[in-house]
């Protein structure tokens, strides 16, 4: 067996062994697996390891005892000295050293906490948070007018059988929104009289502004469940906080909203469907030359803001209402929702939308001029952004770099990772005290 030859996401190199390094362990197993190799230095350079025999004996047994693991322990010999490599394979359970979940991410061991490690642990056990149930919620929370809607959207889709003689709990059934435990956190916000008694965050607020976030002019709130969310809020925009510029065809009069109703419809309907529930409410905010649309809930693992613009598969947050909405006809189930704002905006003439991952969640922009005017301001790629910034201060690290560039850290580190193997990004020197090399050749 050999060990690997650099260090990556899934390798890490220690000169000695120390208990702490059972978070590594923890790490891997939680994420997708790795491998720590004991007897190398952060440079890759062999040191070996005096008590190595120990090591091997000693390993298997703390592993095991400490997180219920039982990782692969190999004595190795490189240039005549002895290695200890410690392989990991991904765990299908949680695992926890002393009640604290770690998580790999990139190349940095991270704790989890708050709404990362409810995702974490629902993803383990099979579950999303949408398809939990709702312990202290009856058939009284429903809203009979909520899925009457449903109902009548659902028959113009075309995607269900018919519905019309099905009561209200024969519909929450068959959209499998109530089990036999209950009604699932998914019923509630689709169709809940008054979800916001159980999720807080669970609504829009949209704020009118002049040129910055200094000059607030007036603000509303829309609150409800997400069938009555979505025309509301659309309702809010057209009648309070857009202008609609006149045009005339002959003598036919024409008032179009500044943007798209397709595009700050499709924009909605991925906030409220994709976002995470748990974090801060969505937030709406109308300039006086461009609208942007907030939601808490960062991007998939799988997916980066750049991937976004390409084609990709639909990788729902919260899948059973994403299920839902799909039934009523307010979504696709093909991860097409990206490719259609950047549709309708092109069709109004207007520039391509900008995604920004920022504050633990997904940006939208949409500007008000047209691209005809002025040229489309089109999202930096990653690699780009990084290799422009660790050219101009290469002792940074990559967090930050991505406070730099306003991206996540997991971007970065996939972004530095790709770098490294096209031999366009080197690290040299320590881990600490070292510095970034740029080939831009």
């Amino acid at each position: 067996m050999k060990t690997t030859s650099k260090e990556s996401q899934n390798t890490e190199w220690k000169e000695s062994w120390h208990d702490d390094y059972l978070k590594w362990v923890c790490g891997f197993a939680n994420a997708d697996g790795g491998c720590i190799v004991i007897g190398k230095d952060d440079s890759g350079n062999v040191v070996g390891l005096n008590y190595a025999q120990k090591l091997l004996e000693d390993l298997p047994n703390k592993i095991r005892d400490k997180l219920g693991l039982m990782p692969n322990v190999d004595l190795l010999e490189v240039d005549g000295k002895p290695l200890i490599e410690i392989t990991v394979e991904p765990s299908n359970v949680p695992i926890s050293l002393r009640g604290v979940y770690y998580w790999r991410s990139g190349s940095v061991k991270q704790e989890l906490k708050g709404n990362a490690l409810n995702e974490f642990l629902l993803k383990k056990m099979g579950l999303t948070w949408d398809r939990a149930i709702e312990a202290n919620a009856t058939l009284d929370d429903i809203d009979h007018s909520a899925i009457e809607r449903f109902k009548a959207d659902a028959s113009k889709a075309g995607r269900l059988p018919d519905l019309t003689d099905l009561s209200d709990v024969d519909i929450l059934k068959k959209l499998r929104l109530i089990t036999r435990e209950g009604i699932t956190r998914a019923g509630l916000v689709l169709f809940g009289k008054d979800p916001g008694e159980f999720y807080a965050s669970l609504f829009v607020k949209i704020g009118r502004f002049g040129d910055s976030e200094a000059d607030l002019r007036f603000q509303e709130v829309c609150e409800g469940n997400l069938i009555q969310i979505l025309p509301n809020v659309l309702e809010q925009l057209e009648k309070k906080f857009l202008t609609k510029p006149i045009r005339f065809e002959g003598i036919q009069r024409i008032e179009e909203l500044e943007y798209p109703v397709d595009a700050l419809r499709e924009i909605l309907l991925n906030a409220l469907v994709h976002r995470n529930y748990l974090g801060s409410m969505t937030q709406l905010k109308v300039y006086d030359n461009r609208l942007t649309l907030w939601n808490a809930g960062g991007l998939p693992d799988e997916l980066t803001v750049e991937r976004l613009f390409e084609a990709h598969e639909s990788i729902p947050r919260n899948p059973l209402i994403a299920e839902v909405c799909y039934k009523a006809g307010y979504i696709d189930s093909w991860g097409r929702g990206v490719e259609k704002i950047s549709e309708a905006c092109k069709e109004a003439h207007l520039a391509a939308p900008i995604f920004i991952e920022r504050s633990g969640g997904i940006l939208v922009e949409l500007q008000q001029e047209t691209t005809q005017k002025t040229p489309v301001k089109t999202p930096v790629k990653t690699p780009d952004a990084v290799l422009q910034t660790l050219s101009e201060q290469p002792t940074l690290t990559l967090r930050e770099v991505a406070e730099q560039i306003d991206k996540s850290l997991s971007a970065v580190e996939r972004a530095a990772k790709k770098l490294r193997k096209e031999g366009k990004l080197k690290y040299v020197g320590p881990q600490k005290g070292g510095h970034w090399q740029v080939n831009n050749d």
